[in-house]
């Protein structure tokens, strides 16, 4: 059985199906929620360096109507801020940091979000093995402030568990009272990199599932390796891989990119 609810979006509410055991957002669920607070929509994205089907992409993106995108796989090479211009533009987002800087992962805001600083992270590369960084952004929407970490982990083992205890620094060193990383984890739920996120941080897909469950591959999901969490005290509307949302035609996700897409609704309170 499906229940017809309204999730929050940052223009005209869009009407979707959720399963009736997951939590509703609730009829009060808009722009701005209790006590001030913002209702804030992140879509985390593998992009896989924009080579399939950019028309596609930017039509999945809009659909989503994101506040905030968590791209990983941003081109990187020649002219990669020219392709990263593009990208926003047709998903009618602007540009906040990463891409080339920090091989790979990337933040594409609205102009709703104002950004206070950003810092691009590169982190330490065992020989062999590609470069991997963080994307990382402060902004304020609405009354809350909050930080953003895009992410993109290693293949293999060892170094993914390192660099998800640098995203946990990383987070805290940004003194903020609320906070919302995503990414390619290269790793599953039962992972110990995944684990080691999910263990001090709100796995969103966990705490309210919406929509789809598995993000690898598109042509035929079977597991979860792409993921948003968010700090305490950030309360998850619903989190998933928008299958059935207004606009989202399943022909795009197949054709975006070799990934499927994570949207999550964060009710996020607001700051002093």
């Amino acid at each position: 059985m499906l229940a017809r609810v309204t999730l929050p979006v940052r223009g005209p509410a869009a009407v979707i199906s959720l399963p009736a055991s997951a939590t509703e957002p609730g009829p009060d669920a808009g722009a701005s929620g209790h006590g001030g607070a913002a209702v804030i929509r992140v879509l985390s994205y593998n992009i896989r360096s924009l080579r399939d089907d950019r028309a596609a992409l930017a039509r999945v993106i809009r659909a989503c109507a994101p506040d905030l995108v968590l791209i990983q796989e941003a081109p990187r090479f020649f002219r990669w801020r020219k392709a990263a211009e593009r990208l926003a533009r047709a998903a009618g987002l602007v540009y906040v940091t990463g891409g080339g800087t920090t091989a790979g992962p990337m933040i594409l805001s609205t102009l709703r979000a104002h950004v206070e600083r950003t810092e691009e992270v590169l982190l330490p590369r065992t020989p062999g093995l590609h470069q991997r960084g963080f994307a990382i952004a402060v902004v304020r929407i609405g009354g809350a402030r909050l930080g953003v970490l895009s992410c993109h982990l290693s293949l293999a083992d060892r170094e993914r568990y390192t660099q998800a205890g640098l995203l946990l620094e990383r987070l805290a060193a940004l003194d903020v009272p609320y906070a919302v990383a995503g990414g390619d984890l290269n790793d599953r739920p039962a992972g110990r990199s995944f684990r080691r996120l999910a263990g001090a941080l709100t796995d969103a897909w966990a705490a309210k599932p919406w929509g789809g469950e598995f993000t690898s591959t598109p042509h035929d999901p079977h597991q979860r390796i792409d993921a948003i969490f968010t700090t305490a005290g950030v309360e998850v509307l619903g989190c998933g891989v928008p299958h059935g949302l207004a606009g989202v035609r399943e022909a795009d996700l197949r054709a975006a990119t070799d990934h499927l897409p994570v949207l999550a609704a964060l009710r996020v309170p607001a700051t002093g």
